[in-house]
C-alpha cells in the first residue's frame, strides 16, 4: 500500500469534482475547492473519519469491497479505479469484479434524476446503483448478498419477489427475465456469471428449466408495465432503458406522464421514500 500516492490520488479526484457532478447543490459560500471530505464519505457510504484518515495518509489498508465505494463516489474511469486498486495494495479488479464498475456516463445522468425511479442494473439484474426514489419503490438493494443479488435468481427462488407485479403479468415477466439470462448467457458464454446463474437456476426452479429449453431470447425492458407499491399499490410506469455500448449495464428510468393517477402516486412516494430516509438517518 502505497500511502503517500493513495492519499494524493483521493484528494485531487474529489477536488476535481463540482457538487452538480455528482448530484448536489452547490450551497452558498462553498469554500472548498471541489467536493468535501464528508460529501465524499456520504457518497461511499462511509465515515467522515475514515474518509479524512485515508487522505491523511493515516488509515488502514481499504479493503476491495470499500475501493470500489470510493471507485463509484469519485466517478472514476476504468482505469482511475485500477491505479486506486493498485496504490491501495490490491490487484486490479478481476473482469467480475469489474464489471460491477458502474460506467461514470450512467452515474452522471443518474446524478440528476431526484424525482422519478432509477437505478442501474448489470445484465443479471443485480442493481449496482439506485436513487432515493428507486430504493422506496424496490427497496434498498443493498441488503441482498451472494446469488441473491440477481432480480433473476430472487424471481425463481423467493415468492415474495413476484408480489410487484399484478398476478396477470407474472408469467410474461418469468419469461422475460429468463429471455434476458439467455441473451447475456450467448454474449458472455457457458463459463461466465450467466453460465453459473443458469447452472444454479436450472437445479434450483423447475419453471425456470422448463422456460430455459424453450430458447427465447430477448434483452429489453417493457415500454409500459404496472408495479405494486405494499403502501400505494398499483402504478403504472412508463419504462426506458438506456444501455453501456457492450449492453452489460442498463440505466432503468420510470417514468409517469403528468396529470396522471401514476404521476401522483409517484409524488406520493417520493414524499413517503423522504420520511422513511429520513427516520433511518435518525
Amino acid at each position: 500500500m502505497d500511502r503517500a500516492a493513495l492519499a494524493d490520488f483521493l484528494r485531487s479526484r474529489r477536488e476535481a469534482l463540482q457538487p452538480a457532478d455528482v448530484g448536489l447543490p452547490a450551497g452558498a459560500r462553498r469554500r472548498t475547492r471541489g467536493l468535501r471530505r464528508e460529501e465524499v464519505a456520504s457518497l461511499a457510504v462511509m465515515s467522515t473519519d475514515y474518509y479524512t484518515r485515508l487522505e491523511q495518509q493515516r488509515g488502514p489498508q481499504p479493503s476491495e469491497h470499500m475501493l470500489a465505494s470510493l471507485a463509484r463516489a469519485l466517478r472514476l474511469t476504468g482505469d482511475e479505479r485500477d491505479y486506486l486498486y493498485r496504490v491501495a495494495g490490491h490487484n486490479a479488479p478481476a473482469s467480475s469484479a469489474a464489471a460491477a464498475h458502474v460506467s461514470p456516463a450512467l452515474l452522471r445522468v443518474l446524478d440528476r434524476l431526484d424525482d422519478t425511479p432509477a437505478l442501474v442494473l448489470t445484465e443479471l439484474g443485480e442493481t449496482l446503483v439506485q436513487n432515493r426514489m428507486a430504493a422506496a419503490l424496490f427497496g434498498d438493494a443493498s441488503r441482498h448478498t451472494g446469488a441473491a443479488r440477481s432480480a433473476i435468481y430472487r424471481w425463481f427462488t423467493d415468492p415474495a419477489e413476484r408480489f410487484t407485479y399484478p398476478e396477470a403479468d407474472r408469467d410474461r415477466q418469468s419469461r422475460a427475465q429468463v429471455a434476458g439470462l439467455r441473451a447475456a448467457y450467448g454474449l458472455r458464454g457457458p463459463r461466465s456469471r450467466a453460465g453459473d446463474l443458469v447452472r444454479t437456476l436450472r437445479k434450483a426452479s423447475a419453471e425456470f428449466a422448463e422456460l430455459w429449453e424453450r430458447h427465447e431470447v430477448a434483452q429489453r425492458f417493457e415500454d409500459h408495465k404496472t408495479l405494486i407499491h405494499p403502501e400505494i399499490g398499483a402504478i403504472e410506469l412508463d419504462c426506458q432503458a438506456l444501455f453501456t455500448e457492450d449492453r452489460s449495464q442498463t440505466l432503468l428510468v420510470l417514468t409517469a406522464p403528468p396529470r396522471t393517477e401514476g404521476h401522483e402516486k409517484l409524488q406520493l412516494l417520493a414524499v413517503l421514500g423522504l420520511n422513511r430516509f429520513s427516520d433511518a438517518e435518525r
